[in-house]
């Protein structure tokens, strides 16, 4: 085991360290006849409804566990982060719940709602042409300032912080067969799925990736963290260009396997969830029921599986448009 990679006690410490700040958020049972339909009357599925979190995704965790671990003196000079949106408003967030100033390098392809989130929270935004002039930005300000950079998916804090989503579900839902989550980064997938391997070590952890984004399903093929070349996909929080070396090896031992689903079926898990759920999501979320009716069906005929709903960042014109793309193509 790598001794970096989180234990049962470090998770349920870390629990007891964001009890004051997060919302436990429940995990409820989902069923209808169009579900029974889909999916089999003898499957019984479970929501994590991880979009009622303060700021509207899982992402609070991992940066308010790293924020919380800062010394006085790194609190006095600030954090920094580089974000396409979501990790901005946790960065923030976080910050601000600590006394620490917040400069944030954020893409210029961010959704108009996450930035004015993250100013909501008292960022300093910066705006930046793509990925790498972000992390231009952020490597100076770290240099130069003495910022401390919260990372949005790697690293021991992220997988402590992502670690207490699993170990909730873990505690809401005995004897799981399976869980399925989304993949960005990794950052959730592989800390969630190192707490539901500690506690349910018989239940199944499966990953979803868009099609045009496959970063951690590469990865896993080529037994090494990759970088992408090309990425094409409406799922913004699932397309960063690379998995790196920490989550990719966390996730590497504990999930059991990474499926693709295309964007007209991630927009029809959209759909599916705002019809029989009554939810309005964003694209990642939407990834898992995708890939639940989908790649994953028969794997999960007859099983008790809970599908994360790890976020719902989105505006309402961006929403509107996937929302009638898939009901153009419901699954």
């Amino acid at each position: 085991m790598d001794k970096d990679w989180p234990s049962l006690a470090d998770i349920r410490a870390t629990q007891a360290l964001l009890a004051p700040h997060l919302v436990r958020t429940p995990t409820v049972p989902w069923s209808s006849p169009t579900l029974a339909r889909l999916l089999g009357d003898e499957t019984k599925l479970f929501l994590k409804l991880e979009l009622l979190q303060a700021t509207g995704t899982f992402k609070a965790r991992g940066a308010l566990t790293w924020a919380l671990s800062l010394t006085p003196e790194q609190r006095a000079r600030g954090i920094t982060a580089v974000s396409a949106g979501n990790h901005a408003i946790a960065a923030a967030f976080a910050a601000k719940a600590v006394g620490a100033p917040a400069r944030i390098a954020v893409l210029k392809t961010a959704n108009p709602l996450r930035l004015a989130m993250a100013r909501g929270f008292g960022a300093d935004i910066q705006m930046a042409e793509n990925g790498p002039e972000g992390f231009a930005i952020v490597d100076r300000l770290v240099k130069e300032e003495g910022l401390t950079f919260i990372h949005p998916f790697d690293g021991p804090n992220v997988a402590r912080g992502t670690g207490t989503l699993g170990a909730e579900i873990a505690e809401d839902v005995p004897e799981l067969d399976a869980v399925v989550v989304a993949v960005g980064g990794g950052g959730l997938a592989s800390g969630m799925a190192r707490a539901i391997k500690l506690l349910q070590p018989n239940c199944k952890v499966y990953g979803v990736e868009p099609v045009g984004a496959p970063s951690m399903r590469r990865s896993f093929d080529q037994g090494a963290p990759v970088k992408l070349d090309r990425i094409d996909t409406i799922a913004d929080s699932l397309a960063p260009p690379m998995s790196l070396p920490y989550s990719y090896g966390l996730a590497r031992a504990h999930m059991d396997d990474i499926v693709l689903v295309d964007d007209d079926a991630i927009c029809a898990g959209l759909a599916l969830l705002q019809a029989e759920a009554k939810l309005a999501v964003e694209p990642a979320p939407a990834a898992a029921i995708a890939a639940a009716v989908g790649p994953l069906r028969e794997r999960l005929a007859g099983k008790r599986v809970c599908l994360v709903i790890c976020g719902a960042n989105i505006d309402a014109e961006t929403y509107d448009r996937l929302l009638e793309r898939g009901r153009r193509n419901p699954i």
